[in-house]
C-alpha cells in the first residue's frame, strides 16, 4: 500500500495492531481488535479515531458569508462566531457535491471540513464557485490532523486534558484551546451518534495528542476504534455517508435531509430550483432505513424486492448493529405508484410498502423482510 497517503499517526496504528486497508486513496486503520468491540467501547464508554485523512479549507474575505450562503443549502446567515453548520452542497441539479461542516470564526472567516474521498473535486467546485465573489479559498487539508474523541466519556476525557471549560460547548459549537498542551479547533461534532469532539490542530501535533488522549482515556473505558466501527456506528445513528444515501444522483431532498434545504434564507443558493420543483413534485426515489430480525448483513447493491418479488430500489448501506444485534441498512426505494392499473384505488409505492413492512431481499435464496425504522436505532445522547 505504499502508494495510498498516510496520515501523521500511520505508525502510531501499526503499533496499536491496526489493521490497515484502502480507504479512499488513504492507508487507513480499519479495526484493531474487533470491530464490534470497539463499536459497543464507543456506546459504552468512549473511542478514539484517526479521521485525519479529512480536508479541511479556510474560507475568507468580505464576501466570504454570502458565498457560502450560495454555496451551500443550508442557511450560513445564522452562523455565528463559534457556531458548525452541518450543510449539502449541490450541483444545479439538485445533486449533491458532498456534505460539509461550515466553522464560523469569525465575520469573514469560515473554515470546512469536507470529505476525504472529495478532497480534489470539491476544492475545485469552490474555487470554481468563488470566482464571483470577493472570497479567498484556501486548501488546508495537508496542514491538519484531526482527532475524534466519541461516546459518554468523551467529555470527561477531553476535559482532563484541556485548559479551556468544554461544558459550556454546546452540540455543534466549537471553541479554540489546548489539549494535552497542542492547540487545537475543539468540536462537539462526530459521526457516532455519541457525545464527543472531534480534535483539529496541526500535522506534525498528531502523534503527541493521541498518546495523550489514549492514556487518559484507558481508566475510563476509551478503545482505539476504526473505520469499520465509524461506519457502523454512523448507520446506527442514521447518518448518511456520500457515495450511499447522498450522491451526485441522490439530492437532500430525496436522503431525507429535507430539514437541511433553507428555501426561505435571503440568499440565492445553487440547486434551489431544482430542489424546489423536487419538493413540490415528491422524490421519484426516497431513502429508508430498515432492520430485519436477522443478523446476516445485508450488502450494499441488494435489490429490495416487491410482495410480488419485483425489483423496486437497491440497498445503499447494510452493516450488523452490535447494540441491536441483527442487520440494519437503508435503501434507495421508487416512490411511483408499482399498479399498471389506473383504476387502483391506493396504488402502492416502494415507500408505503416500506412502511408497511412489506418489502423484502433475498440472501442466498432466504427471503428476509425489511422492518422499517425512522432512525436512529438505538438511544442516543448528545450534549
Amino acid at each position: 500500500m505504499s502508494h495510498l497517503k498516510r496520515t501523521p499517526l500511520r505508525d502510531f496504528h501499526a503499533a496499536h495492531g491496526g489493521r490497515m486497508v484502502d480507504f479512499a486513496g488513504w492507508e487507513m486503520p480499519v479495526q484493531y481488535r474487533s470491530i464490534l468491540e470497539e463499536h459497543r467501547a464507543v456506546r459504552r464508554a468512549a473511542g478514539l479515531f484517526d479521521v485525519s485523512h479529512m480536508g479541511e479549507a479556510d474560507v475568507r474575505g468580505p464576501e466570504a458569508g454570502r458565498f457560502l450562503n450560495h454555496l451551500v443549502t443550508n442557511d450560513v446567515g445564522r452562523l455565528f462566531p463559534g457556531r458548525v453548520l452541518y450543510s449539502p452542497m449541490c450541483y444545479p441539479t439538485g445533486g449533491v457535491v458532498d456534505d460539509l461542516l461550515v466553522y464560523m470564526r469569525g465575520p469573514g472567516d469560515y473554515f470546512l471540513c469536507i470529505n476525504a474521498g472529495n478532497i480534489d473535486k470539491d476544492l475545485a467546485w469552490l474555487q470554481e464557485q468563488a470566482s464571483a465573489f470577493k472570497v479567498t479559498v484556501t486548501d488546508r487539508s495537508a496542514d491538519y490532523a484531526l482527532l475524534a474523541v466519541q461516546g459518554p466519556q468523551a467529555a470527561r476525557i477531553v476535559q482532563s486534558l484541556a485548559a479551556v471549560q468544554l461544558d459550556p460547548v454546546k452540540y455543534y459549537h466549537f471553541v479554540e484551546g489546548t489539549v494535552a498542551g497542542v492547540p487545537c479547533l475543539i468540536s462537539r461534532t462526530g459521526y457516532t451518534g455519541e457525545d464527543g469532539f472531534e480534535l483539529y490542530h496541526a500535522a506534525g501535533d498528531a502523534l503527541r495528542l493521541a498518546e495523550a488522549l489514549l492514556a487518559a482515556g484507558a481508566p475510563h473505558g476509551l478503545e482505539l476504534a476504526g473505520l469499520g466501527a465509524r461506519d457502523s456506528l454512523r448507520l446506527e445513528a442514521g447518518y448518511p455517508l456520500y457515495g450511499h444515501e447522498i450522491t451526485a444522483e441522490v439530492s437532500p431532498i430525496a436522503a431525507g435531509l429535507g430539514w437541511t434545504v433553507k428555501f426561505d434564507k435571503e440568499v440565492d443558493f445553487i440547486g434551489r430550483a431544482a430542489l424546489a420543483a423536487e419538493k413540490a413534485a415528491g422524490p421519484a426515489r426516497k431513502i429508508i432505513f430498515f432492520k430485519t430480525g436477522d443478523r446476516r448483513i445485508v450488502r450494499p447493491g441488494t435489490p429490495v424486492l416487491d410482495p410480488a418479488g419485483g425489483a423496486v430500489g437497491q440497498v445503499v448501506s447494510g452493516t450488523l448493529s452490535p447494540i441491536l444485534n441483527e442487520a440494519i441498512g437503508s435503501a434507495l426505494v421508487m416512490t411511483a405508484s408499482l399498479s399498471s392499473d389506473p383504476s387502483a384505488k391506493a396504488s402502492a409505492t416502494a415507500e408505503t410498502l416500506a412502511k408497511a413492512g412489506a418489502l423484502a431481499v433475498d440472501i442466498r435464496g432466504t427471503r428476509i423482510a425489511l422492518q422499517p425504522v425512522k432512525p436512529p436505532f438505538v438511544s442516543l445522547k448528545q450534549n
